[in-house]
């Protein structure tokens, strides 16, 4: 009964992170239209990309015993497949300042996967030394990724607009870290359990921010439209006076 629980919810959490993964598809069509990136960031897929690579390389029986977390080696692969696509269609479109950049940080990303692939191959000689090791790593990974869209805030704030920080984004995200949260408890994976609380906190945080945003925007609107009718008043006023 536990081992089919397990089993469903992983289920659940792959197509929670599938909604996930495929969300900026939304975002790529409209680069693709406009053939620009625009204020769009691209470390956001990047880090999901090393995420994904990571627990892909977790889920495998390299690390882990046998297949058990297969769920987490299909659904990272995916995602493998749909931020390479993701990436690519950045650096395709984006001004050379900012492809240059997307280039720069897919070397480090690049070469950490790959010393982690050797250490834990080579160096490492039981499945809980790799686990420890390559659960870390993928623990740093996972929150670097899940706290990724909080860098949209900026341009919240620059292009007061939250196009830059979807709704959805946040909701599918704090979904799918429920839902690994409770794998990792029932088959008693103490990374993933760990990894998926600090991302459940993070996606609250930003859920939240994503609600404010509107409000704060419609307050900043109100206070430049404050500072535009005074000038007009005095000019009523003086009038008066000349009067």
């Amino acid at each position: 009964m536990g081992g089919m629980l397990h089993a469903t919810v992983g289920i659940m959490g792959n197509a929670a992170s599938l909604l996930l993964y495929a969300a900026p598809i939304l975002t790529f069509k409209r680069v693709i239209k406009k053939r620009s990136t625009e204020e769009f960031s691209c470390v956001p897929y990047i880090i999901a990309f090393l995420n994904c690579l990571l627990y892909t390389w977790y889920g495998l029986p390299v690390v882990s015993r046998g297949f058990e977390n297969f769920p987490v080696i299909t659904i990272n692969a995916i995602g493998i497949v749909l931020e390479t696509s993701f990436i690519f269609t950045y650096i395709w479109f984006a001004l050379p300042e900012r492809k240059k950049t997307a280039i720069l940080m897919m070397v480090p990303v690049t070469v950490l996967f790959t010393m982690t692939v050797f250490v834990s191959s080579f160096l490492l000689h039981d499945h809980r030394h790799r686990k420890v090791f390559v659960g870390t790593i993928g623990l740093v990974a996972s929150i670097s990724m899940y706290s990724s869209p909080l860098i949209a805030v900026k341009e919240v704030i620059k292009t007061r607009s939250v196009e830059f920080m979807p709704f959805y984004l946040s909701f599918f995200s704090f979904l799918a870290s429920s839902l690994w949260l409770a794998y990792g408890l029932l088959g008693r994976d103490l990374f993933l359990a760990v990894c998926e609380l600090n991302n459940g906190v993070l996606q609250m945080s930003e859920l939240r921010k994503n609600k404010a945003a509107p409000e704060e925007l419609h307050e900043i609107d109100l206070n430049k439209n404050d500072l535009k009718t005074v000038p007009k008043q005095q000019e009523v006023n003086g009038r008066k006076l000349d009067a």
